[in-house]
């Protein structure tokens, strides 16, 4: 598999087409594997050995910084394609992808020119950067003292996809000071720090090949110079009003991946047995669901291409992000009706699918939150504190 190096690049070789190809290529060596990593609740370690081989840990860094360049759109096709071989790998790896995208967007349209030497190391280096899901939202999570020179952190990282495999883990903690107030600084954590440990918790429902154990982190210390930016507990902030435009359109196309692979495994399953009128119906309830899943996805996307995040555009890929798990809950649903009971079987992959895509329900904005978002902006009321 020969990588994609941005030097090999020309102005007549499209970036999107060259990735979506190696997508395409990769996506039918994970099917292949994907079962035996969901059955066996491992992490996909040779996954990210081929998805470092092809270059694609750098698909985001700007190809100014050694990487390929591609943009939002892009890598929700790839992240999108490969969902269709293993939702697992493409889950983690969309975790990785934010993480990356993010600065790259911010060194291209902010001037931020902090973030270069990080990207440059992702390019030159493979490296693979963390998210700790849940833990570093709006709210914080964990605790970091004031010593000299910087901070001891100590903190218990959720959800952190592809931990067995990562190399910085992009993270915060909360600093309580004297007079109450609670600010979170942001830092990246080395995962080969002595204090810095992967315990493993991820027997889940599904994704099980994501590896998203707990990170320890225990007495580790940070340098002030080492602190990207700090901002203040449970309340929105800039940065995270970026995050949250840019990561969640890539997170949710491996859903809409998720949804189209179960899909098309029914249509298969279904033509295998004689079409009656209520195979008809189902099916094309199934491909509206579908199609309403991959037009809110769309509309994500749109957003984040707008680049102009703010309360208006989290707002929108929000919205976007329940619509894209409702009806994709509803489209897998509906597949493993048509498929009838060969759905039920293992080898058939559709049960897996299911299993996979209810974790759509779990990720930012939730319901609940996502619906209070919206409603406080169409009657303008303030959504700071509303995550």
């Amino acid at each position: 598999m020969k990588p994609i190096l941005a030097s090999q690049m020309t102005e007549a070789t499209p970036v999107g087409s060259e990735l979506l190809e190696t997508a395409r290529r990769l996506s039918g060596i994970f099917a292949e594997r994907a079962s035996a990593f969901d059955e066996g609740d491992r992490f996909v370690s040779e996954n990210y050995a081929v998805l470092k081989e092809a270059g694609l840990v750098a698909a985001a860094v700007p190809s100014e910084l050694g990487g390929v360049g591609a943009e939002i759109g892009e890598l929700c096709d790839m992240l999108r394609i490969l969902a269709h071989g293993c939702s697992s790998t493409a889950l983690a790896f969309a975790m990785h992808t934010h993480q990356v995208a993010i600065p790259a967007w911010r060194w291209r349209h902010q001037k931020v020119a902090a973030v270069e030497p990080l990207l440059k190391r992702v390019a030159a280096e493979n490296l693979i950067l963390l998210s700790s899901g849940g833990s570093d939202w709006i709210a914080g999570s964990g605790s970091a003292e004031k010593v000299e020179g910087g901070y001891r952190i100590n903190a218990r990282k959720v959800f952190t996809s592809g931990a067995e495999a990562g190399d910085i883990l992009m993270t915060g903690a909360i600093h309580r000071a004297e007079d109450g107030s609670e600010a979170v600084i942001h830092f990246g954590a080395s995962m080969k720090a002595p204090e810095v440990k992967v315990v493993e918790t991820w027997r889940a429902l599904g994704m099980r090949g994501t590896g998203s154990n707990d990170v320890a982190i225990e007495g580790l210390f940070v340098p002030d110079s080492a602190v990207g930016f700090s901002r203040t507990a449970r309340r929105w902030h800039p940065v995270f009003q970026i995050i949250a435009t840019i990561a969640f359109p890539l997170i949710y196309a491996v859903y809409v991946g998720v949804a189209e692979s179960a899909r098309d495994i029914a249509i298969g399953l279904a033509k295998k047995k004689p079409i009656n009128a209520h195979a008809v119906e189902l099916a094309g309830r199934m491909d509206t669901a579908l199609r309403g899943a991959q037009m809110a996805h769309r509309s994500m996307v749109e957003a984040a291409e707008r680049n102009e995040p703010g309360a208006e555009s989290v707002n929108d890929v929000m919205i976007g992000r329940s619509l894209v798990a409702r009806h994709g809950l509803e489209a897998v649903e509906l597949a493993m009706e048509l498929a009838g009971g060969a759905g039920f079987y293992r080898t058939n992959g559709l049960e897996r699918r299911f299993r996979d895509m209810q974790g759509a329900r779990f990720h930012p904005l939730q319901s609940g939150p996502q619906a209070q978002y919206a409603g406080a902006m169409a009657l303008g009321q303030p959504v700071d504190e509303i995550f």
